[in-house]
């Protein structure tokens, strides 16, 4: 069954997502409905969830070199800045290319409990595609996001406003949860975590 609002506020209450937004923002100063973003924070049937403007990279071409999962080389990414204007912090991705980015939102998924990450339309219709994998129940950290560029025109990327939307699948019972099996993304900081065998 998919979670409503009334369920992620009161599972953010008990430590499921921090910090939590319970409303959805669209404006910095909603009484003036000045300064917009791109929406963060809890909708009907999800949560809007931010990217944290500690960290994006962009792989690049290594002439000669091929992308192996078992045996990642992170010298093929490169570190990009923030940049800011009127408008906020952002990151560019270039045009047909691939980025790697945070939430800033920290997940404790629940035992019972999958979630789901979607791309936000304002993003798909500039071609942006938001390519992130499931967080199991019982997994618990900073989700790495995965961004590609399918457009022939750079795009910003903005840091500390809506970037994806969580949706909560409950579940019966699970035999074995993520934290009981160890996995190897348990516990993400923060920071882009790399590819892991």
């Amino acid at each position: 069954m998919l979670k409503n609002d009334r369920w992620i506020t009161d599972q953010a209450d008990a430590g499921m997502l921090e910090p939590f937004q319970s409303g959805l923002v669209r404006h910095l100063d909603p009484d003036q409905r000045e300064s917009p973003v791109l929406s963060f924070g809890c909708s009907s049937y999800g949560y809007d969830l931010r990217l944290s403007a500690k960290e994006f990279l962009i792989f690049r071409h290594v002439p000669g070199t091929i992308m192996n999962p078992k045996r990642f080389n992170p010298n093929n990414l490169e570190s990009t800045p923030i940049h800011h204007d009127n408008d906020g912090d952002y990151f560019i991705l270039p045009s047909h290319s691939y980025g790697l980015g945070v939430a800033l939102e920290k997940m404790r998924v629940p035992p019972n409990i999958t979630v789901i990450c979607l791309g936000k339309s304002t993003y798909a219709r500039l071609g942006i595609i938001v390519n992130t994998t499931p967080a199991e129940a019982g997994w618990e950290g900073h989700l790495t996001l995965e961004f590609s560029n399918s457009s022939g025109a750079d795009c910003r990327i903005y840091a500390n406003e809506g970037i994806c939307q969580l949706l909560f699948f409950e579940g019966d019972p699970c035999e074995t949860t993520y934290s009981d099996r160890r996995g190897k993304y348990q516990h993400q900081p923060e920071r882009v975590t790399l590819a892991k065998v």
